[in-house]
């Protein structure tokens, strides 16, 4: 089996470090870490990825990462890319769900058996 790809957008240094070492621990997949926008979308276009995790709002900038993620989701149709959002809010949760991602996770529940069930669907 291939090892699969994340692609983490706009985290801070300290938790871009826990996604990542989560990811890898728990799913032995290969992290790709984006800091701004024009980053992420030359590696989706040259990288295959088989996960997105998008912060509400980018570190490097404060950009809006719902804006990315609506991006991501008009430029895959068919959602062969499934795309989450990092955020603690429920109503953010559900706004990214609504525009077609998948219902992503908190910063604060990384290591809550929710998480670990949404990534497995996808990573696993």
């Amino acid at each position: 089996m291939t090892k699969k790809t994340v692609l983490s957008i706009g985290q801070c240094r300290p938790d871009q470090a826990a996604i990542s070492h989560y990811l890898t621990t728990h799913f032995g997949v290969t992290v790709l870490t984006a800091d701004l926008a024009a980053d992420a979308y030359q590696l989706l276009k040259s990288q295959t990825i088989d996960l997105v995790l998008i912060n509400r709002k980018l570190d490097a900038d404060s950009s809006d990462g719902m804006e990315i993620l609506q991006r991501i989701l008009a430029d895959k149709p068919t959602l062969t890319l499934p795309v989450m959002l990092i955020s603690n809010f429920v109503e953010w949760q559900e706004k990214a769900v609504a525009l077609g991602a998948m219902y992503g996770f908190g910063k604060a529940e990384l290591n809550r058996s929710e998480t670990k069930l949404r990534l497995s669907a996808v990573l696993e």
